[in-house]
């Protein structure tokens, strides 16, 4: 079975990650020895437990982004996503083609006349006729 993580040592984890993030690895030992230099941790055993998850979160974050670390880099990477504008537009309405029951319906409703739509140009095939059950499985059913 899993073990419980405590409160102290993901807090502490993702704030060490948050101002040690270039010295941190993804190997275990030398974020033990990390945690040694830049924290005052009062015993070994949870010294280990926070080395641990932090090089947990280490592996999440060469993933992508996590919860609760606030770092320049997902910052920066996320904003890039939020700006990027695509030269085509994946929405494509210079020609929207609809059936005649919509073309009636926009007429009904007094927008017949929008720019764009056009009819289209055979009706959709009709939908095949199955042969309803026999009195199988079907039928016994309450």
């Amino acid at each position: 079975m899993g073990r419980v993580r405590t409160k102290t040592v993901k807090k502490s984890s993702r704030v060490v990650i948050e101002r040690y993030y270039s010295r941190m690895t993804l190997d275990f030992h030398t974020n033990k020895k990390i945690l040694e230099e830049v924290a005052i941790i009062p015993s070994k055993r949870l010294r280990n437990k926070i080395a641990g998850f932090s090089t947990h979160l280490m592996k999440r974050i060469q993933r992508g982004p996590v919860r609760g670390i606030s770092l320049k880099l997902q910052e920066e990477e996320r904003e890039r996503r939020m700006d990027f504008v695509p030269d085509e537009s994946a929405i494509k309405t210079d020609v929207i083609e609809v059936d005649k029951e919509t073309i009636d319906m926009l007429a009904a409703l007094g927008m017949a006349d929008l720019p764009g739509v056009i009819k289209q140009a055979d009706p959709p095939a009709s939908m095949p006729t199955y042969p309803k059950p026999s009195g199988g499985f079907a039928a016994r059913r309450l």
